[in-house]
């Protein structure tokens, strides 16, 4: 285990933090997190936005 740990952003955040913090821990630019989310939330007809929230509730923010 190197460590790691799954943060909300600070420095990415455009609404909760949660897909700035999901690019940072896989080392991916959050821009294609938040393209692949809003793709997502179109297919699943809200049903991604729904997680999106509930992530922002379960993740910490970042210290």
């Amino acid at each position: 285990m190197d460590g790691k740990k799954l943060y909300r952003s600070r420095q990415n955040r455009m609404i909760c933090g949660v897909c700035g913090g999901v690019g940072e821990y896989f080392n991916i630019d959050p821009t294609l997190i938040r393209l692949g989310v809003a793709l997502a939330g179109v297919c699943s007809f809200g049903t991604c936005g729904l997680a999106y929230f509930v992530a922002a509730v379960i993740i910490p923010d970042q210290m």
